[in-house]
């Protein structure tokens, strides 16, 4: 019986030992790649850690404080990470694996550094947990030794002077012909274009003719029909821009200062300018009725509106100058009077 037990005792502890083993902690470990560097070189750190495949572990960003023990006081860090390298995993005999973690660094001042021991954050089922590295690492930077007994100052050379040669401006003045021939031609093909219509190249440079009070007049009116102001109930604007349209079109054509006289001074300069009766009878309707809306709040019908809009188109359309067009004669008919000269 006593064998019997004792048997039962070993059988038991080699089915506990492998899942002790599995579920211990993991393990961390840390070097560097050189123990020596020069100012600038880059330097590799390397972080192992062993653990279970069940076990989760976090690598911390790179923040290692760093002392340098020549001057025996703590300082900013001067190391760059050049590169953070992706963890690889290499598997281990049974369900163990190794996390390798990587980083190049890049040191710019001199001396002995010491890094901190690296660390990573362990979590499995319920413990958090934080492993440190069991050694802290210390490397030194060695800078370039400069003689200044054998270095001598020297001052800037001058500039060099070259020869200026064709192939270095040969290219842009080729460039340049093209573009004035192109030019050239351009300007000789205008100048013909506008002989063949009876014009100058100066032509082009002229400002362009004012457009004449009865065509603005006309444009406005017609824009203002199409805004349907009075079949929107909007009596006041319509009259309003169908007077200002008026006397714009006056103090254009006949050098009038409409736009600052009332109705009865507008009445009294028309007795001196020559148009049909009937034109200033229907001018001076217009804006008597353009009063009444404006100042009296007067709402004329419909018909009235549209009447009054073609006493105004017409009026423009009866006292804009008359344009005399002048026939040319033809060769031969010129000719012939010519010889009876």
């Amino acid at each position: 019986m006593k064998l019997l037990r004792y048997i039962l005792i070993l059988v038991s502890a080699l089915l506990v030992m492998p899942v002790v083993a599995q579920n211990s902690a993991p393990t961390i470990s840390s070097h560097l790649s050189a123990d020596t560097i020069m100012i600038g070189d880059r330097i590799t750190l390397t972080i192992e850690v062993e653990k279970d495949m069940m076990q989760h572990i976090v690598f911390p960003s790179f923040d290692f404080k760093t002392s340098n023990e020549e001057e025996n006081k703590s300082k900013e860090p001067s190391i760059e990470v050049i590169h953070d390298f992706a963890p690889d995993t290499i598997p281990q005999e049974g369900r163990r694996v190794v996390l390798r973690k990587r980083y190049e660094m890049a040191v710019y001042d001199e001396g002995i550094y010491k890094l901190e021991r690296a660390q990573v954050l362990y979590a499995d089922k319920n413990i958090l947990d934080t492993l440190f590295a069991d050694h802290e690492e210390k490397f030194f930077v060695k800078t370039f030794q400069i003689d200044s007994t054998m270095t001598t100052v020297r001052d800037l050379k001058p500039q060099m002077t070259l020869k200026l040669r064709f192939a270095e401006f040969g290219g842009y003045l080729g460039i340049g012909l093209g573009v004035l021939l192109l030019l050239a031609l351009a300007l000789y093909l205008l100048i013909r274009h506008l002989t063949k219509q009876g014009k100058r190249i100066g032509d082009l440079f002229k400002p362009a003719p004012p457009v004449p009070a009865h065509i603005i007049a006309i444009r406005a009116l017609e824009k203002l029909h199409a805004e349907k102001l009075w079949q929107n109930n909007k009596h006041k604007l319509y009259y309003s821009e169908l007077s200002d349209i008026l006397r714009t079109y006056l103090a254009g054509r006949f050098e009038v200062g409409a736009m600052e006289m009332t109705t009865d001074e507008i009445a009294d300069a028309l007795r001196s300018m020559e148009m049909e009766q009937k034109s200033k009878m229907d001018l001076l309707s217009v804006l008597r009725d353009a009063d009444l809306v404006k100042f009296a709040k007067a709402t004329p019908e419909a018909e009235e509106n549209e009447l009054a809009y073609n006493k105004a188109y017409y009026f423009v359309e009866n006292t804009k100058p008359i344009e005399v067009v002048e026939e040319e004669e033809d060769a031969p008919t010129k000719n012939r009077k010519e010889e009876k000269r």
